[in-house]
């Protein structure tokens, strides 16, 4: 009955053994990372084992052990200037040296002078570790030191089948990594050859920001340009364009300039307590807009170049403080959701920096050569200089070459253009004697009137009242010298009364005379505010009613313009005072006789009609208007008025023929004064 138990026990921890195992299996065919495979693997090892604990011990790019992962190993073992920790490295280097699994008795010791061994009170059993042709390192489990010889042998060889799957991984994983590198080298190639592939110095910012931004795995790259004291960003990653006037672009041009003010470089992974107060400042404002996890600002310094067979050049170079060299920019990088680890991260950045100093560089120093851009338009049209493009090129010249000297030989008509309208030549303008208010309007636009004609009736309160109150005193300045007659007629009286009373009547008389004659200017006022027309003719100001309706007028303000469309018409031109140089030759040219004029009418564009342009009548002086800036008024009489529409006011658009000049003075002569006048002067 006691036998039974224990078979099934047995049975059991076989079947835990094996699962275990082929859960190794499982994971050392699997692509896990070494953070989660080696804790998987070394846990279920110990626990198959039933082991105290276990550490795995892999080769750094020194050539030295170095711990990976370790469960319930002594601290002691982990401290560098601890003697059992010196015992146990110097045991694992012979163990690994020998690459055969081993069992190691508990506190055993090693060698000559005693100074390798076991200092621990577990049995050690070890096992090497391959990736490939070359031992990639050791897995060591600790074991309790009081199990049976053939026990322990069975501990050592289920050791070393686990140690030979972990070496499978391992394969695989270095060859992953082979791969990875393989591929980083590949993005760095193709970086390379891109970046140095332009040398426009917007275009190789651009290339840098975006291809070195796949190459690093980050989520952005910008790249700033030093101008003077500031940086000014130039590209960033996925953007064809950048607003120099946003929040997050200024902020970073901001930060990029401290940053190469301070000439060191700056890696902001969330904490500023050692930065100083003038980067702290800009890297949190730049931070609160873009939200970045972690940011990395290098300043770009000027490479220097030496001759690839000077090897003293290359050591002074070598040997050079980095700090000398000159800034000519920055290179941002930023982390905002990406997972690129810092390591790796440090080391891209680093690949993109190289090139990208050099290609800045090569791109400043190009785009600074003299006359750059024209050397450059000339280079890329020598093409048209070659092969089957040449009689082509030839053909197009000698009809460029034969074109410029007809422009230079062949005279045609100078026509000066100039804007103007169409206005009858008897017109009169009509203004107000009085300051008042329109009361009323009794004609509008293209009513006919008569000469003499009330036009518009005003008001103005204050003469009425002045008009009332003057009446008033004459009435009874009036009645005062009725009753001095009367008084006088009544009775008799001393001489001095009636001395007296002659001088007060004469005192009234004269009043009588000052107030009527202000009665009769208020009069004369009174009638100035009926605007009457002054001529026969048609009212040609538009929607006169609705322009003075109710309206404050003062004295001398223009009211309204009568015309008589039955008499002869007028051109009133606007020439431009920069023309009258060549009108004035025009007269000199004709011995003062009258210039042609065509003109149009642009409510009817399609009819040509002449006129002529009399010295007399160009205005002596120049005045400014307020469309067409400096100009000069003229007046034109047309040839003939049939077919003119007899419309006041019409627009007109004229040229003024001054003679006969070489069709390059007449197309080109207002650049030529331009360039004068604002380049030359």
């Amino acid at each position: 009955m006691s036998t039974t138990p224990s078979q099934e026990t047995v049975e059991q921890t076989k079947q835990q053994i094996r699962t275990l195992i082929n859960e190794i299996a499982e994971l050392s065919r699997s692509d896990s990372p070494s953070e989660e495979y080696f804790p998987a693997v070394l846990k279920r090892i110990v626990d198959a084992l039933a082991a105290v604990g276990g550490a795995i011990w892999l080769l750094d790019d020194e050539g030295q052990l170095k711990l990976s992962y370790q469960i319930n190993v002594n601290q002691e073992l982990l401290e560098e200037d601890n003697e059992d920790a010196h015992k146990h490295a110097k045991l694992l280097t012979r163990l690994f040296s020998r690459r055969q699994s081993e069992l190691v008795p508990a506190n055993s010791t090693l060698g000559e002078d005693q100074s390798e061994g076991n200092p621990t009170n577990y049995l050690l059993v070890t096992a090497p570790l391959s990736g490939g042709r070359q031992p990639a390192g050791l897995v060591e489990v600790f074991q309790r030191p009081n199990s049976a010889p053939n026990i322990q042998k069975g501990y050592q060889r289920f050791l070393d089948q686990m140690a030979g799957l972990i070496g499978e991984w391992l394969k695989g994983h270095t060859l992953q990594k082979v791969s990875d590198r393989q591929l980083m080298w590949q993005q760095a190639d193709h970086f390379a050859r891109l970046v140095h592939d332009n040398l426009e110095l917007r275009d190789t910012a651009f290339t840098i920001a975006n291809e070195g931004r796949q190459l690093i795995g980050c989520d952005r790259v910008s790249v700033a340009m030093k101008k003077g004291r500031k940086c000014k960003v130039e590209a960033i990653s996925g953007q064809d364009s950048i607003e120099n006037r946003s929040n997050i672009v200024t902020a970073l041009n901001t930060l990029a300039t401290r940053v190469v003010s301070a000439g060191e470089s700056l890696w902001y992974d969330g904490s500023v307590e050692d930065l100083p107060p003038q980067l702290e400042e800009a890297i949190e404002d730049y931070v609160d807009l873009s939200h970045g996890r972690t940011i990395a600002v290098l300043p770009i310094r000027r490479p220097e170049t030496v001759v690839e067979a000077d090897v003293q050049a290359k050591e002074m170079v070598q040997r050079e403080d980095l700090s000398k060299r000159e800034i000519i920019g920055a290179l941002i990088v930023e982390q905002i959701e990406s997972q690129v680890p810092p390591d790796q991260l440090r080391s891209r950045c680093d690949l993109v920096y190289e090139h990208a100093a050099r290609a800045l560089n090569n791109s400043m120093e190009h785009t600074d050569l003299f006359l750059m851009p024209v050397w450059r338009a000339l280079g890329r049209a020598m093409w048209l200089f070659k092969g089957s493009a040449f009689p082509k090129t030839m053909a197009v010249l000698s009809l460029i070459t034969v074109g410029l000297l007809a422009m230079f030989l062949i005279e045609i008509d100078h026509d000066l253009e100039a804007n103007g309208s169409l206005e009858p030549i008897v017109q009169q303008q009509v203004f107000a004697h009085l300051d008042g208010t329109v009361a009323e309007v009794l004609v509008d636009h293209g009513d006919e009137v008569d000469a003499g004609e009330i036009l518009i009736r005003l008001e103005n309160p204050d003469l009425q009242i002045r008009l009332a109150s003057l009446e008033g005193q004459l009435r009874e300045t009036n009645e005062q010298l009725l009753a001095f007659d009367r008084l006088s007629n009544l009775r008799r009286m001393d001489p001095i009364e009636e001395s007296r009373l002659r001088y007060q009547i004469q005192e009234y008389n004269v009043r009588k005379m000052s107030l009527e004659a202000q009665r009769k200017l208020l009069l004369a006022q009174q009638a100035e505010l009926l605007i009457k027309s002054p001529i026969d003719g048609i009212i040609v100001t538009w929607d006169l009613k609705k322009l003075l309706r109710q309206r404050p007028v003062v004295t001398g303000q223009m009211l309204v313009s009568v015309a008589d469309p039955t008499k002869d018409f007028e051109l009133k031109l606007l020439m431009p005072e920069k023309r009258m140089k060549w009108l004035d030759e025009g007269f000199k040219i004709s011995k003062g006789q009258p210039l042609d004029v065509d003109f149009i009418m642009l409510n009817k564009p399609s009819e040509n009609y002449t006129g002529k342009l009399f010295q007399d009548n160009i205005q002596e002086r120049a005045e400014l208007d307020a469309t067409d800036g400096a100009i000069v008024k003229m007046r034109v009489a047309p040839d003939s008025m049939e077919g003119i529409s007899r419309l006041a006011g019409a627009q007109v658009r004229a040229d003024v023929t001054c003679g006969r000049r070489s069709a390059a003075t007449v197309w080109f002569h207002e650049v030529v004064e331009w360039v004068q006048a604002n380049v030359l002067f």
